[in-house]
């Protein structure tokens, strides 16, 4: 009796782990994948482009952590455009990244980066506003990172200029 007990126990542990691990990775797919942001910028008259990007899948033999579409960064704000998309995920977070070089190798939580806010969706245009004081010539990319699991989804490398 007492192992049927035991085992009872650990299962219902193990099961419920199990469940809980499975959930994190299934609820975006299920309920977030088809959100799709439609963020207005109406001030880009007033505002100055600093640079453009491109997200590019980074890894492309991993067919979930992928990226694609335009960014666009003005003074004061980066601008994910209407073509942006990733794969569904739990908290991904815009950063600016102090690097010339982003790779899946990279790890990006390591270094100076600045964390401009979570996606609203994983589709669609979103605004995210920079934070005063930040130079953004010191950043060489603007990344799409995972930060519940530490893993990189879809990195934009900045070209400068007018």
């Amino acid at each position: 009796m007492k192992r049927f007990l035991l085992a009872f126990v650990i299962g219902g542990l193990l099961g419920g782990f199990a469940g809980f691990a499975v959930g994190i990775f299934v609820y975006p797919y299920i309920f977030l994948a088809d959100v799709v942001a439609e963020e207005q910028l109406t001030d880009a008259a007033s505002r100055r482009v600093v640079a453009s990007g491109d997200f590019i899948h980074a890894n492309p033999s991993d067919p979930i952590h992928y990226g694609k579409g335009k960014v666009t960064v003005y003074d004061g704000l980066v601008r994910l455009e209407e073509d942006f998309e990733v794969g569904p995920g739990p908290r991904f977070h815009v950063y600016l990244v102090p690097l010339d070089e982003v790779t899946p190798d990279t790890e990006v939580d390591k270094t100076m980066f600045v964390d401009l806010g979570q996606l609203r969706a994983f589709k669609g245009s979103q605004n995210f506003m920079v934070p005063a004081g930040t130079d953004l010539a010191k950043f060489g990319h603007v990344v799409i990172w995972c930060k519940e699991f530490d893993v990189l989804i879809s990195p934009a490398r900045l070209a400068f200029g007018s």
